[in-house]
């Protein structure tokens, strides 16, 4: 108790103290704030700048770990093989695999009011959505039900919706699917797609895209399918997967089973040499603003010589004295620092930024907890190095030297 009474009343000393000299050390303050901004914002930017890049390589790649298995004939040009949805599901029940998808891509002739234009397919499962992270702006993803339409259900990109003619989808849409069997679809939702508006794409079950396909098309393509798996048990699911599916299929198919999300390749931080260079900037503006503030603070001790050695003739320990002392820069630095932070805050958290931001991040997250509390955790260790030299001066005063000052 008696600890922390003498740490509050170093700290209450130590600011009446800063608000006597607040002339002297405002300048070296503003210093300090504006380090402890830069390196707060380097920080926070970075970690969203590590989310939006992990954002685009699950959506292409998949969540870690994404397993991807192909299936295809040794003998008959590489011609998919009959029963692997049913082995894939088989596989997904027996290891508690939550998450799986067929994925294929197609182009597919749609007819749009001012004519038919090809268009990037994509045949998914309703798991993709939350495999690789996709978003909805309007309506809504697929459902397990929909594999059950007569008339199929797609989600269509903004692009598209665009060229439809932006219309309710309350109002279920239609497009024309042209093909072996031509169909209509059902536009229930579109998707985000930051940045990637100015081609059409679309989404489609694979259920509904057997309705008007080609089947010759579809024996020949060999599809894709996804598992999301635990990245620990990732490497021997791999090796299990594989060998299971290989007996099961025989020698006339080859099976390649693999991990296809980023971290199955990991390599370094692409961001880390500029966020080197930033932080150092930083750090730079931080050991300048703590110089100034070193200085400012050998003049004011020794302009305390007198009071220092009638505090000492009373009793108080070289230690106080020197607690007392390097607490005045600890303290005018934190004060500097929450500055920083706060503009920090301020600079990232703005409209402006989130707009700009949101151009190419779905999920734009907070300000992270983590670049603020780094950011006072520098400005605490700038304040203590730089009052540890005022504070070595002021307890090698001797008592009598200072009553004579």
């Amino acid at each position: 108790m008696r600890a922390w009474t003498n740490f509050v009343g170093a700290v209450v000393e130590a600011w009446q103290e800063l608000r006597i000299h607040r002339g002297r050390v405002l300048l070296s303050l503003i210093g300090v704030a504006v380090a402890v901004c830069a390196i707060t914002s380097v920080v926070g930017l970075g970690a969203i700048a590590e989310e939006a890049s992990r954002e685009s390589n699950e959506a292409s790649g998949g969540r870690p770990a994404d397993l991807s298995i192909m299936v295809s004939s040794t003998t008959d040009g590489g011609a998919a093989a009959t029963g692997v949805d049913a082995a894939i599901s088989t596989i997904a029940k027996r290891y508690r695999i939550r998450y799986s998808t067929h994925v294929e891509n197609a182009s597919v002739n749609v007819g749009f009011p001012d004519g038919e234009q090809e268009i990037q397919t994509n045949i998914v499962d309703p798991d993709f959505a939350t495999m690789h992270r996709l978003r909805m702006e309007y309506g809504s993803w697929f459902v397990a039900s929909d594999a059950q339409r007569l008339a199929p259900a797609v989600v269509v990109n903004s692009g598209m919706y665009k060229a439809m003619g932006s219309p309710q989808l309350s109002s279920h849409p239609t497009i024309a699917l042209i093909g072996a069997a031509s169909t209509v679809g059902v536009v229930i939702g579109v998707y985000q797609q930051p940045g990637q508006d100015d081609y059409s794409t679309m989404y489609i079950l694979p259920q509904g895209y057997a309705l008007f396909a080609d089947s010759k098309t579809l024996r020949t393509i060999p599809p894709q399918y996804e598992l999301w798996v635990p990245p620990a048990i990732a490497t021997t699911l791999t090796s299990d997967v594989q060998s299971q599916l290989q007996k099961q299929f025989g020698s006339g198919y080859q099976v390649n089973v693999s991990r296809q999300d980023y971290r199955a390749f990991g390599g370094p931080d692409p961001l880390v040499i500029v966020k080197l260079v930033i932080g150092g900037i930083a750090g730079l503006v931080l050991l300048l603003g703590a110089l100034g503030l070193v200085n400012i603070s050998l003049v004011t001790v020794r302009q305390r010589v007198r009071e220092i050695g009638i505090r000492r003739s009373f009793g108080a320990s070289a230690g106080r004295v020197f607690f007392s002392v390097m607490m005045e820069s600890v303290v005018a630095t934190v004060a500097a620092g929450v500055a920083g932070v706060a503009l920090a805050v301020l600079l990232v958290e703005n409209p402006l930024s989130q707009h700009y931001l949101a151009m190419t991040i779905i999920d734009v997250p907070s300000f992270p907890i983590g670049a603020a509390i780094t950011g006072l955790l520098c400005a605490t260790g700038v304040g203590a190095l730089a009052g540890l030299l005022p504070a070595l001066v002021a307890i090698r005063v001797k008592v009598i030297d200072a009553i004579r000052f």
